[in-house]
């Protein structure tokens, strides 16, 4: 009888994946109009205004307030949608595509539990996660131990995708900072009401794969304890476009002709430039969050997109936080491990005390 490594086919099976989503001609790569020009400026700019002087100097963000409308309702929960204009700095605002201005979030809870009572987690999108429903398939199963589910749509994505953009494929790498600034912003405002307008006893951020990077900077940059759970996550952008699969679903050819109109841009250029902007995702850069022991990073033994000395140098970085390893690849620990990704929720909220009414 022949032995098949299982860890093997899980690597080999994200590539198989890979190579038929990112390498074949059936789909536009990511930033195929090039660099972004000035609004990569403005970009590189704004991130590097999110490590505040002090701790209260980006804080308390633009309190939203969402527009409600009931999609369902039982006797035990409530599926309601909301709408608010992004909270982002004017400039910000400007440099989004119209399509992205308002946010969407969908928000589950449990009923007949007061608020104080109850915990509420911020899911974000991983790449290419378009919809709330996978998401909330996740959170719904935490109902029955009182944690409710607010799920936001990204910019970029859903129905804030902009009108030229083919599915994920991001237009231009002032996109990728702009996606993940505006995420970032947004959720930090979606916490605060959360706990100053919802009055929710604790909070949570969880995102995978690219959700997760952000899960991270969000829990790191809250000025309040809360729950910070990235799943399946580098610890910097570079890993996953310059590293992982995603480095073939890259228009290397087009970053270089994009610069080369200016610099005399060679590819080998191209990717050492394209590293140093995304070297700004890099979560280790970011202070640890205000209960290390409430952030638990769950990591795929095998995974193609994201390799283990990523996930390691996060755990570093946060002395104190949890790493806990699922068996398989990124796609099979994505479609294969929620139980696993639940437990880890619940154990993190339950390392947090009740705020105070």
């Amino acid at each position: 009888m022949v032995s098949v490594n299982l860890g093997v086919l899980h690597y080999v099976l994200d590539h198989i994946y890979g190579a038929f989503v990112h390498r074949t001609k059936l789909t536009t790569p990511f930033f195929s109009k090039g660099w972004g020009g000035s609004k990569l400026d403005l970009l590189e700019r704004f991130v590097k205004q999110l490590f505040p002087a002090t701790e209260t100097q980006n804080w308390p963000p633009t309190l939203v307030q969402p527009k409600w409308k009931t999609v369902w309702e039982t006797s035990n929960a409530c599926l309601r949608e909301g709408i608010f204009r992004t909270p982002c700095d004017e400039q910000l605002i400007n440099a989004l595509p119209p399509e992205s201005y308002n946010a969407r979030v969908a928000f589950l809870v449990p009923k007949s539990v007061p608020p104080q009572k109850m915990a509420c987690v911020v899911h974000l999108a991983g790449t290419g996660d378009h919809t709330f429903e996978r998401r909330l398939r996740l959170g719904g199963p935490l109902l029955k131990e009182n944690i409710a589910t607010m799920v936001l749509e990204s910019p970029f994505y859903g129905q804030r995708r902009p009108r030229l953009q083919r599915g994920a494929k991001l237009l231009c790498v002032s996109d990728l900072l702009l996606l993940g600034r505006v995420t970032i912003d947004e959720s930090r405002s979606l916490l605060h009401w959360l706990e100053v307008e919802a009055g929710f006893g604790k909070t949570g951020i969880c995102g995978l794969s690219m959700g997760g990077v952000h899960a991270a900077m969000v829990g790191s940059l809250h000025p309040r304890p809360i729950a910070t759970l990235p799943f399946l996550a580098p610890h910097s952008a570079v890993v996953a476009f310059c590293e992982g699969v995603l480095k073939y679903a890259t228009a290397w050819g087009a970053l270089r002709e994009d610069a080369e109109q200016k610099t005399g841009m060679t590819l080998e250029q191209a990717r050492e430039r394209l590293r140093s902007v995304l070297s700004l995702t890099d979560v280790t850069r970011f202070p640890i969050p205000k209960i290390p022991e409430a952030v638990i990073f769950v990591a795929a033994t095998d995974d193609g997109y994201i390799p283990k000395h990523s996930v390691l140098e996060l755990q570093k970085a946060w002395p104190g936080s949890e790493m806990r390893w699922v068996t398989g690849g990124h796609v099979s620990s994505f479609l294969l491990h929620n139980d696993e990704f639940r437990k880890a929720i619940v154990d993190a909220l339950n390392r947090l005390q009740w705020r105070e009414s």
